[in-house]
């Protein structure tokens, strides 16, 4: 028979804690907060697998936090001083700081309103009526995902302009037809640039020269769109225009590509060359002409039969133009880039990387012209190579000078233009 072993009271204290080792570590905890209350409400909670040392650095982190959360900084509104420890002052909730008990003083002195909270702003504090409005304005202000100021039909912009319809999207940006409440209600195109940094500089070089034709052109004789004001509206850049008609692209597109009346088209040419005239004597290129950039002053029309197409066509009643889109025109004394103009009414000088000056306008010129009579485009491509082949094709052969000067690479397409055309 086995003999019942007598344990002392150290090992039964040992068997007892290896057992409470077993249990799980949720009950193990429960029971040891039991056993600290009935010991002593405000005995440390000392873990018995645990160092003291750790134990105490967990409580003495606790309690700093603790402390933290009571002390608060606020910033001090009274008048503004020179010194640092005057412009903040630090409070705590504790009944020792003068300022806690300043701050608990008016607290109870000042009583709560039930609509306090529509009167403050998004820090907390009561302002006046005029930041009321800034901060619902910062508050309505919505971009998309790609940098657009999102705009709805009755919404002002900077209390002056009201937003009445959309005119156009782009790349740089958008165009809203707005109210100028300013200026007795007076209709105004708005140009709204994108929330982006290039998009934002570029609208800064196009401010200059819209400027600087303002300043040229003030009776506003020379067919250049006129600026009314600019401003930056929560990082976007906005132009204000007068408000014009389509587009001449446009109205012939709703038109089915049809050819514009050779009177028309002499009008609208007159105008072109007398609005690139100033524009050179300015020392100023556009580089950027096409049909889209052109516009009419009222793009109202009337409904005519044509005998010849057999189908019904818009006649424009007035074909007075206005050129527009100045975001890529280039002084002279500035700096050049290599490409140019849209693909269809690039120069061959800028393809073969020659240099451009202000004739690059009159290619584009020519090009817009041909297209206002005959309805299509002249050069509808998108590759070097067809595009010089097309030119040849047209104007015969290009210039010998001009292929020296050009690079090896473009020596080589216009080597490969002959193939090319018999094929």
């Amino acid at each position: 028979m086995h003999r019942r072993r007598n344990w002392s009271a150290k090992e039964e204290d040992i068997v007892q804690t290896w057992k409470r080792r077993r249990r799980s570590p949720s009950r193990d905890r429960e029971g040891r907060r039991l056993r600290t209350h009935r010991i002593s409400p405000r005995a440390h909670r000392i873990s018995p697998y645990r160092s003291r040392s750790r134990s105490w650095k967990r409580d003495t982190f606790l309690g700093r936090r603790r402390r933290t959360r009571c002390s608060e900084v606020r910033f001090s509104q009274g008048h503004s001083s020179s010194s640092h420890s005057q412009s903040y002052s630090y409070s705590t909730r504790s009944p020792a700081c003068p300022h806690s008990r300043e701050r608990t003083k008016a607290k109870a002195e000042k009583p709560l309103h039930k609509s306090s909270h529509k009167h403050r702003t998004r820090s907390g504090s009561y302002s006046s009526s005029k930041s009321q409005r800034s901060t619902k304005d910062s508050q309505n202000v919505e971009n998309d995902k790609e940098g657009h100021l999102v705009c709805r039909t009755g919404e002002r912009i900077q209390e002056r302009y009201e937003i009445v319809g959309d005119l156009g999207i782009g790349t740089f940006g958008k165009v809203v037809e707005c109210l100028d409440l300013a200026r007795g209600n007076s209709r105004v195109a708005l140009k709204i640039i994108r929330n982006v940094t290039k998009y934002r500089e570029a609208a800064q070089l196009e401010i200059n020269v819209l400027e600087k034709i303002k300043e040229q052109d003030q009776d506003n004789k020379n067919m250049c769109v006129l600026m009314r004001d600019w401003f930056d509206f929560h990082g976007h850049v906005c132009i204000a225009f007068e408000l014009l008609g389509k587009s001449t692209f446009e109205f012939q597109k709703e038109n089915n590509f049809l050819p514009y009346p050779l009177t028309h088209i002499r009008h609208m040419a007159f105008q072109l060359c007398h609005a690139l005239k100033f524009l050179h004597e300015n020392q100023l290129t556009h580089t950027d002409l096409k049909p889209e950039n052109i516009l009419f002053v009222n793009s109202e029309y009337d409904v005519c039969y044509n005998e010849s197409k057999k189908c019904e066509e818009k006649h424009v009643k007035n074909s007075s133009i206005r050129l527009v889109d100045f975001g890529s025109a280039t002084f002279d004394h500035e700096y050049h880039t290599t490409i140019v103009a849209t693909r269809h009414y690039r120069p061959p000088e800028v393809i073969l990387e020659l240099g451009w000056s202000q004739p690059c306008d009159v290619w584009s010129l020519g090009c817009i012209l041909f297209e206002y009579y005959t309805g299509f485009t002249l050069f509808q491509t998108h590759d070097n190579r067809e595009h010089l082949v097309m030119m040849e094709r047209i104007l015969g052969p290009l210039p010998r000078r001009m292929v020296y000067k050009t690079r090896v690479t473009r020596a080589v397409i216009l080597q490969s233009t002959r193939s090319y055309l018999t094929c």
